[in-house]
């Protein structure tokens, strides 16, 4: 793994956001970041036109990431930039292209306000299919929007990041998906919001509606997802660890605590096939609805 922050530029608002938003993380790291600009070739008949031609084109795609580069080292100085241009399609290219690197970053339009994300094919086929986390930035991000609130009540990046939000499933913990949470807030130097969202098996179902006391279930669950997280507060002394377990659904819990989160840590399980896109239920609706960044962390 290279130490590299990828970010997939094509000179929109939204990747112009993820750039942003990339070049801060690649701060916090300590690493490198690589803009990539995906440029695919026009048709044949297309290419044919005076006005419209495949090397005008690819001149004038090649500006985008140099100019880029040039904004993002004066508002991030020290900031290490390069840039790269490669041919294809970018549901295909982006992925390869990161498959050494710590982190992919891609752009994502907001549906306004508090409506989340409007995550398209191509970003979720990068998404499904790459090897390394992958981060989705609203368009408009700003830094003061991963902080909290200064003494005048506005958000401010001079104040103290807010959460890092971590979907967990005490059923099955990963350790890549816990760690890169308690690493991304140890960097942030703010807590972990673990939200652990469980149902009952269904046999219970009639119980339930019975007035079954979900009480005795309910300190099951928390026990057990407090046992997961013991070995990561011993080895994450300095972070903070705020663990909510509710008989409710993860997703609708992940976009709820979304609003006053720095970043949220969701999974994917890593499927084998080259076709589909497989994300998993939960995930794919915190993409589409989370105000924050969404990180989204590849397992087995």
């Amino acid at each position: 793994m290279s130490r590299t922050v990828i970010v997939g530029l094509d000179g929109s608002p939204e990747s112009r956001a993820a750039a942003e938003w990339a070049a801060r993380e690649a701060i916090l790291r300590g690493i490198t970041l690589k803009l990539v600009n995906v440029w695919e070739p026009v048709p044949e008949p297309m290419a044919q036109a005076p006005l419209l031609g495949a090397e005008t084109l690819q001149h004038w795609s090649q500006r985008i990431p140099r100019e880029a580069a040039e904004g993002l080292r004066l508002r991030h100085p020290g900031v290490d930039v390069t840039t790269q241009q490669v041919a294809g399609r970018a549901g295909e290219v982006l992925p390869d292209a990161a498959k050494d690197a710590e982190l992919l970053v891609l752009g994502s339009r907001g549906l306004g306000g508090v409506g989340g994300f409007m995550v398209g094919s191509v970003g979720l086929s990068v998404v499904a299919h790459a090897e390394c986390p992958v981060v989705l930035v609203r368009a408009g991000e700003q830094a003061a929007d991963e902080h909290m609130r200064d003494p005048a009540g506005i958000p401010s990046a001079a104040a103290p990041f807010q959460p890092v939000v971590l979907g967990l499933d005490t059923d099955s913990p990963h350790e890549a998906l816990i760690e890169f949470a308690f690493r991304a807030a140890a960097r942030r130097a703010t807590a972990v919001h673990v939200i652990h969202g469980w149902n009952l098996p269904a046999y219970y179902t009639y119980r339930v509606a019975a007035g079954l006391d979900l009480h005795e279930p309910a300190l099951r669950q928390a026990a057990a997802l407090a046992e997961v997280l013991r070995p990561w507060r011993e080895k994450f002394p300095d972070v903070d660890v705020v663990e909510e377990s509710h008989f409710n659904s993860p997703a609708t819990m992940l976009v709820e605590a979304s609003r006053e989160a720095s970043l949220v840590v969701v999974g994917r399980r890593v499927r084998r096939s080259p076709f589909g896109a497989h994300i998993g239920p939960v995930t794919h609706a915190v993409l589409h609805h989370a105000t924050a960044p969404v990180a989204v962390v590849p397992h087995d």
